[in-house]
Parts: C-alpha cells; sequence; structure tokens
C-alpha cells in the first residue's frame, strides 16, 4: 500500500465531541507518524483531520498489513528501524512485536473489533453462506478464491479452511493477495468471491459484500494501538491513543464496520 505523507483529508462526516478529551490539556504540538493495518484506514482516514486541528498536531499516515513479509507491513518496517510513533494493527501482530522488544508492552491499547466478509463482483449472484455447510459448499463450488495476506487471510488459509476440511479442495483456486485490498481483485473479476475485513471492502466500488461469515467460521478480531519503540514523541503518540479510544470517536469507527472497544 502506498504511504500518505502529511495530505490534507477530508472528513465527509464531523466526529461529535472530538474536543471533550481534550480540553484542559493541550498535547504538545509536534509530528506523530502514525502506521495502521487495512481494518482500521477508513475511520483513520475520517478520524486524522479532526484530531490534527483539535490537538494542533500533525500526522504523517502510512498503511500496511499487521503480519506477512511485504515491504509496508508492520513487522518489516520496525525490522528495518523505521521511524513510527503510533501502530494501529492486528492484535495478535502487535503481540508478536511486544514479544521481540519492538512495541512498548505497556502502552497498548484495545481499539475496535472487526469481522470478516464474503464479497462478489456487483450483481454478481450473491452465495449462500447463512451457515456453516453452505458456506463449505460455496467455497468447493466457487471458480476461484481470493484472500488477504494479512490476520484474517492468516486465520482462513491456517486454521478454518483445514478445519472445514476443504482446503486440499480449494487450494489450487485459491490466491492470496498481498498488500493491495481484496476487493479490487474481485471487483475486476480476477476472483469469483473475496474474503477480508469487512471495514476493508466497504471502501471498494464495483463489489457486493453478501455477508459476514456464519457463526463456526467468523473470526472476530481485536484491532488494538501501541508506542513502537522508535517513537520520538511517547507522551504525544500516547494522548492520540487515548482519543482513539474514547467515546469521541465511536461514531466514526461504527460507520466503518468496526465495533467500539468501550471502556469500562
Amino acid at each position: 500500500m502506498k504511504s500518505i505523507s502529511r495530505r490534507s483529508f477530508v472528513t465527509t462526516a464531523a466526529v461529535p465531541f472530538a474536543g471533550v478529551f481534550l480540553r484542559g490539556a493541550s498535547a504538545p504540538e509536534s509530528d506523530l507518524t502514525v502506521m495502521t493495518s487495512g481494518a482500521f484506514t477508513a475511520a483513520w482516514l475520517e478520524l486524522a483531520p479532526v484530531y490534527e486541528k483539535t490537538a494542533h498536531i500533525k500526522l504523517t499516515s502510512v498503511f500496511g498489513p499487521s503480519l506477512g513479509t511485504t515491504v509496508n507491513a508492520a513487522p518489516m518496517r520496525l525490522d528495518r528501524g523505521e521511524m513510527l510513533d503510533v501502530m494501529i494493527i492486528a492484535a495478535p501482530g502487535l503481540d508478536d512485536l511486544v514479544k521481540k522488544g519492538q512495541v512498548k508492552a505497556d502502552t497498548r491499547v484495545d481499539l475496535v473489533r472487526s469481522k470478516i466478509a464474503l464479497a462478489v463482483k456487483a450483481g454478481a449472484p450473491h452465495p449462500d453462506i447463512g451457515n456453516l455447510e453452505a458456506f463449505k459448499k460455496t467455497l468447493l463450488t466457487a471458480k476461484s478464491i481470493a484472500y488477504s495476506d494479512s490476520a484474517s487471510g492468516v486465520y482462513l488459509e491456517k486454521e478454518l479452511f483445514p478445519q472445514l476440511g476443504v482446503w486440499e479442495q480449494i487450494k489450487g483456486k485459491s490466491r492470496k493477495i498481498e498488500a493491495d485490498p481484496v476487493g479490487g481483485v474481485v471487483a475486476k473479476g480476477e476472483a469469483e468471491i473475496g474474503f477480508q475485513q469487512i471495514s476493508e471492502l466497504r471502501p471498494v466500488k464495483g463489489i457486493d459484500i453478501v455477508g459476514e461469515l456464519p457463526p463456526g467460521a467468523q473470526r472476530v478480531t481485536v484491532f488494538a494501538a501501541a508506542i513502537p519503540m522508535t517513537s520520538k514523541h511517547p507522551d504525544a503518540a500516547k494522548a492520540l491513543i487515548q482519543w482513539l479510544a474514547s467515546p469521541a470517536v465511536y461514531a466514526a469507527i461504527t460507520k466503518s464496520g468496526l465495533e467500539p472497544v468501550k471502556g469500562k
């Protein structure tokens, strides 16, 4: 995925009470570099300009998968010493980076829960995924299948498809999409069905989202934020993460297809 540096974002809907959280405590004016994976991207693109205006902070946004070895993936960025102030990625990937000593464990905050959905090209017939048996039949009869190289795709390839007993039959027609949106591949007709986090499918034009995976197949992934060891502005980074976990952002998060992890 392409990095975007200090671009001007246009938000389509104001986030209510954005300034309430920061009232009485202004964050230091500095630049923050934020890396987010695909599931949180739509919400981030709406929230970033609000925070910039409210907190008087310039945000540089970079994007990439939570897992994997593509050039923009979170592990690869930290392995090469890239300076990041905040990472927003799938919790399993973040846990791995904490274990490697690349992310500060005590800064982790769970932000959202995300579900996997199935998409087809716009106007194409919608396969039946209403229950587990129908879902298995859809996998076996599909001409081609696409899934991501990040959290949802790893789960599908390594866990779900083998557990359902269909992997040997479908792996020859299945394709892992590295770094790019699965929805784009489906929209072009390069895959009959595609799987990705619902928040990553929603912004893609030219597809129909058939629905979420059925019970017994679904995997809810938590996406969390934390501060890498490379951060030069940990205090400002902490303030941003706290805001991202506050009620001020719940509307934008829900709109993007995610569920906020609400504090106790």
